[in-house]
């Protein structure tokens, strides 16, 4: 289901024929970047954390981890992320399968900069067996990011 959800966000950006559905499971980086054919950095993974009891997203590059000191100077509170009911609830996709494609509404997303490393992204598109290949601006579109963040190690 949150394929189908994210597959309509994307169609209105006449991207819909980037996605790719693989036949096995990518929900880790490792997983993906095989499956892919592409750097394990390549693969946008989108982390979903609790700031001041609002859900956020943080599109990161899939070879980095949050700095938590970076993030608690960024958001003012310690990164928390979400439990996997709490991101299927709040995001609108399950662990695995996370994306800003076809999220809720009150989700605020953001990018971190260790994706301008890369011409092209690969993030999840709201399954553990989805994919879709981006630019970083058209990342950037679909995303409808509030900004460009440094909370990676």
């Amino acid at each position: 289901m949150s394929l189908n959800k994210a597959r309509e966000y994307v169609k209105k950006f006449n991207l819909d024929s980037r996605i790719s559905v693989h036949d096995e499971l990518i929900s880790t980086v490792s997983m993906a970047a095989e499956q892919i054919g592409c750097r394990e950095g390549q693969i946008a993974k989108s982390l979903a954390f609790k700031v001041n009891d609002n859900a956020i997203i943080v599109v990161m590059a899939g070879d980095k981890k949050i700095d938590n000191r970076k993030f608690k100077d960024e958001f003012k509170t310690k990164a928390k992320m979400l439990s996997p009911e709490e991101t299927l609830e709040r995001i609108g996709h399950e662990v695995g399968g996370v994306c800003p494609f076809g999220i809720k509404d009150n989700v605020e997303v953001y990018l971190d900069n260790s994706l301008k490393e890369y011409d092209m992204v690969h993030p999840a598109c709201g399954s553990k067996n989805s994919s879709i290949e981006l630019t970083i601006e058209e990342l950037e579109t679909l995303s409808n990011y509030i900004s460009w963040v440094d909370i990676s190690k």
